[in-house]
């Protein structure tokens, strides 16, 4: 399978530009150059920048210089210390990932769709000629039934992306919250440039124990890592709405490195057949698991990556309740980033 070159071992910058309260305060104090310069000692390769859509445009849907200022100096940051940067639109007007946004209307607003298109044509216009970047073109479409306009829409983007920026990479995700399974239904590649894109937090109930914002979740819950497949089946029947429940968990065998790969198997093949890379934006374990079980879980889905040679960038540097600098990963946080 082709490889992401660059973008091979990455972390996100989750809640600077993306779901947060976009105060001026947020966005000149949460990350900092000194951050960058902490990564790149981490001999990582690149950072995936979550980007909401008021960043860049105002209440009346007009382009916030400033926004687009911040991102030029973000790229500035990351280019300086010799990091790749993947720009991710996190939520566009009418759909965000998180249910408490209250966007709606996308799938079904041509208006909204343009609107989307013409963000996606400024910021190539802008950006899409710089090196060591790339475009996502937003993060983790849900409802299967959104499959072929979302398909339509992005075929779309991609074509208006490339009238200004021919090369650039661009990222594509699937429904599911970009599942590696919806990888097989994503669109045919336009060109060399596209690269698949999916989310890995399996097993759910693991990753996201005590997750208060997931609906029944019971915030004292805790369980350990690895279980069965089917301990893990019953724990998230309890814990989680069906909306969530993980796929393969059948079995009485203890979740390991076979799960991952069985896991990603279809997404990989399908990559392979059609000469496309395929990338994991987004992976990791709550801070409220065990360090040692997290140590565990990151073992198994990082050395499958490894397997598969498909790139990857960790959730999240800081805060976010997976925050690696957070005092919750002191006893294992060099070995995590060793395995990035």
């Amino acid at each position: 399978m082709r490889r992401f070159e660059g973008y091979l071992h990455g972390i996100n910058l989750g809640g600077w530009f993306s779901q947060c309260d976009h105060s001026i305060e947020r966005y000149d104090t949460f990350i900092k150059e000194e951050d960058f310069k902490r990564i790149a000692s981490w001999k990582l390769d690149h950072v995936r920048v979550p980007v909401d859509y008021e960043l860049l445009l105002d209440e009346n849907y007009h382009f916030l210089e400033e926004g687009f200022e911040r991102l030029n100096r973000c790229m500035d940051l990351s280019t300086k210390v010799h990091l790749n940067m993947i720009l991710d639109l996190h939520k566009t007007p009418g759909y965000s990932f998180d249910d408490g946004e209250k966007e709606e209307g996308f799938f079904k607003s041509k208006t909204l769709q343009e609107l989307f298109c013409k963000l996606w044509e400024e910021l190539s216009i802008r950006f899409g000629r710089r090196k060591g970047l790339a475009f996502e073109l937003l993060n983790e479409v849900d409802d299967p039934a959104d499959k072929d306009i979302w398909n339509e829409i992005a075929l779309r983007t991609i074509q208006r992306i490339r009238l200004h920026s021919p090369d650039i990479p661009i990222l594509v995700g699937g429904y599911g919250h970009n599942s590696a399974e919806a990888v097989k239904d994503l669109l045919l590649p336009f060109d060399t440039n596209i690269v698949y894109n999916f989310h890995c937090y399996s097993p759910l109930v693991f990753t996201h124990q005590g997750a208060y914002w997931i609906e029944g979740m019971d915030h004292d819950f805790r369980c350990s890592f690895p279980l069965s497949g089917k301990e893990y089946g019953r724990l998230s029947k309890i814990q989680i709405d069906n909306h969530f429940l993980d796929p393969g968990l059948d079995t009485e065998e203890l979740i390991g490195k076979e799960y991952f790969r069985k896991l990603f198997k279809e997404a990989v093949e399908t990559a392979e057949e059609r000469g496309v890379p395929l990338y994991c934006g987004e992976y990791g374990t709550i801070d409220r698991a065990d360090p040692e079980d997290t140590r565990r879980w990151f073992e198994c889905i990082t050395s499958v990556f490894d397997e598969y040679g498909i790139g990857r960038a960790l959730w999240s540097y800081r805060e976010m309740d997976f925050g690696l600098i957070g005092t919750h990963y002191d006893s294992i946080r060099e070995e995590l980033i060793s395995k990035i």
